[in-house]
């Protein structure tokens, strides 16, 4: 709850004590949830603004171009659902390589802890896709509707024709804007040119109908019109920040000791011997706050740490030729006149435990073979005799996980003068397909020690070096 609802809260809840405590009658009403209130940031300019709108763009760019990016003839990026396929480049993940999809989730998590204990919510401000979209919802709106002040009048006036046609225009830019979000994640379950196609075709199939439709909804309302109030009642993230803080991490503080007391002032004029502090009471920074807090009421949890306050306040501060700094990124501990110390032992850890798990990626990514080979006795009959030779058959089905296509050589061990038949003389899997291929296994009945016997079927790319598999199956034969 921002800091002016909360003093409105507690002087109605002070009111109603009062009034018990004297015997009135007086019924006050009181609210448990502060009505939401339009905010209206004002725009900001400086090198945290800068980042900002930089990373705002990157990002922007990458989820919207990345499905239209070719790699090998194919989409890089490409969530094939239906054939139960993630294409990342030049990687193709399967269902049985989806841990390597926990090695990124613990790799992302680990970077949020990393970053949050060093610098505090560098990831709201600058990368969640609610202030990313936020932002950009922001953007047309000051294009359609001009700026802090044209906003705030054009609201407060009667609806006119005029007023209609701004209104109007500001949310079909929206919609438009919207749709194509929805169409944007769509393209990376289908490929985009089809997809594409097919939407101008009016052809969507009724899943990618609803999803289009469901995400373009979701990125409306949650940018457009819940904006802020996600942050500060629907994140869960806001909740538990404080438990990654300590009085070293380094976020936006505003320094008291130099701002207090505040008032305004001429410029030039001698505060100091007034009692005032630096700061001028303009309220510049909770003008540009997207969540509408006062930083100089302190660390509060709907900070989402976008450094806006810090741009106004050091433009404010060189005008009044004050020194910059007012509002800055320190921690608590220099506030407090102590030593700092931004390389301590949680950052060491969550550092070592980030590399530790990147470098297992990369390593396990290195050794990934991409082939795959399930063997499936034949269920029909256990064994038959054939020329006084055991015989077993197999399906193995064949999963070429790369990007190329291979011909392979199969061999079989484990029992002595086995011999392998195939009905195929050649082995060939195109990219990313699975052959079914039968096998027979006969053995002389004499060399079986036993009724169960391991084999190993060894599958090698004649192709390419180093690209080969085992697999172990059972080999049955009589009861001795």
């Amino acid at each position: 709850m921002p800091a002016n609802d909360v003093d409105r809260a507690d002087k109605k809840l002070m009111r109603a004590q009062a009034s018990a405590a004297s015997g009135s009658n007086d019924i006050i009403e009181l609210s448990l949830y502060a009505r939401s209130q339009k905010i209206y940031p004002r725009q900001v300019h400086g090198i945290f603004a800068v980042l900002r709108v930089t990373a705002i763009l990157l990002l922007l760019g990458i989820f919207y171009h990345l499905p239209w990016l070719e790699w090998n003839g194919r989409q890089a990026v490409l969530f094939d659902l239906p054939a139960r396929k993630f294409y990342l480049f030049g990687l193709t993940i399967w269902p049985q390589d989806f841990f390597y999809l926990a090695f990124l989730l613990i790799i992302a998590a680990l970077s949020l802890f990393f970053f949050t204990a060093l610098a505090g919510r560098l990831w709201c401000g600058y990368a969640c896709p609610q202030t990313v979209w936020t932002e950009a919802m922001l953007f047309i709106e000051r294009i359609v509707e001009g700026s802090r002040i044209q906003q705030m009048r054009l609201d407060q006036s009667p609806l006119t024709w005029h007023k209609f046609v701004i209104k109007a225009t500001k949310h079909s830019i929206w919609l438009v804007f919207s749709a194509y979000t929805g169409y944007a994640f769509v393209s990376y379950f289908t490929p985009a040119p089809e997809l594409a196609h097919r939407l101008l075709a009016f052809n969507l199939g009724p899943w990618e109908t609803f999803w289009v439709m469901f995400y373009g909804a979701l990125t409306y309302g949650n940018a457009g019109w819940i904006r802020e109030q996600f942050c500060i009642y629907m994140c869960p993230y806001a909740r538990f920040q404080s438990a990654m803080f300590d009085d070293n991490t380094l976020t936006i503080f505003y320094d008291e000791k130099r701002g207090e007391a505040r008032g305004s002032r001429r410029r030039g004029a001698d505060y100091r011997s007034t009692g005032l502090g630096d700061c001028i009471d303009c309220t510049m920074c909770v003008q540009v706050c997207p969540t509408g807090i006062d930083i100089r009421d302190g660390l509060q949890y709907e900070c989402i740490g976008c450094s806006a306050c810090i741009d106004v306040c050091d433009d404010v501060m060189e005008q009044m030729d004050y020194p910059k700094g007012l509002i800055r990124y320190t921690t608590q501990n220099a506030m407090n006149g102590n030593q700092t110390r931004i390389i301590r032992p949680r950052v060491i850890i969550y550092g070592l435990l980030l590399l530790l798990f990147i470098i297992l990626f990369g390593y396990s990514l290195g050794q990934r073979i991409p082939i795959g080979i399930d063997v499936i006795r034949d269920r029909n009959q256990l064994y038959r005799e054939t020329a006084g030779l055991i015989e077993n058959v197999y399906t193995l089905k064949i999963l070429n996980m790369d990007d190329k296509q291979h011909a392979y050589t199969l061999a079989a061990d484990g029992i002595r003068k086995i011999v392998l038949l195939l009905d195929t003389e050649n082995i060939i899997v195109d990219a990313g397909k699975i052959l079914d291929l039968p096998v027979r296994l006969r053995a002389d009945e004499a060399v079986l020690s036993s009724r169960s016997t391991t084999v190993m079927f060894t599958l090698t790319a004649m192709d390419k070096d180093g690209l080969t598999i085992t697999k172990n199956a059972r080999f049955i034969g009589p009861i001795r």
